[in-house]
């Protein structure tokens, strides 16, 4: 029989152990996050169009049923989501609309909402998931598992790092996109 020596245990015992970085992983870290303010920039690419539009402004977080998106560029524009009512404000005009109207815009908004707060249930509600990466840089996709909303939708793609959402990447079923990156604004 071999002796096994004590300095390779000892070697092997102080090794730093990493914590198993997967799905429920990643959505305790996002439900850590406290919210804030942060900065976009949101390259769209629309068919009908020559060139992609791009516009900038501010989000607004609050945990778990509030966002808001102030667009400044090209032109201004407010889009505040808070818990099941959407409103839209442009110039002087103003549109609210009940989610639980539509079941689509519903499931969409979910796909955020659950993301930013790790609420995994609400998002396998409506999509399969799948994670890439690890705690340092990831991706999470999200596939429609639903086929009314798999007719809008083909696959939205979250990236970050740890229980931090950097950039959304969202593939409609026409071919048009989006990108979103989002750079957090310090608290004052």
């Amino acid at each position: 029989m071999k002796k096994i020596g004590v300095l390779p245990w000892l070697t092997f015992a102080a090794l730093p152990v990493q914590a198993a970085w997967d799905l429920d992983a990643l959505m305790k870290s996002l439900a850590r996050h406290e919210g804030g303010r942060a900065r976009f920039v949101e390259t769209r690419n629309i068919a009908l169009l020559d060139k992609p539009v791009v516009s900038s402004g501010e989000l607004f977080y609050q945990p778990p049923a509030r966002l808001e998106k102030r667009t400044v560029k090209p032109k201004p524009e407010l889009m505040v989501l808070d818990g099941e009512t959407l409103t839209l404000e442009r110039g002087r005009q103003k549109f609210s609309l009940r989610l639980s109207e539509q079941p689509e815009a519903l499931a969409f908004v979910d796909s955020l909402r659950g993301t930013l707060s790790g609420d995994r249930a609400a998002l396998e509600k409506s999509y399969k998931l799948k994670l890439d990466g690890d705690e340092r840089r990831w991706t999470l996709d999200l596939l429609p598992s639903d086929q009314r909303l798999a007719a809008f939708v083909l696959r939205i793609t979250f990236g970050g790092t740890k229980n931090r959402v950097e950039w959304i990447r969202y593939l409609q079923a026409d071919g048009d996109s989006a990108t979103m990156t989002i750079e957090p604004v310090a608290a004052k």
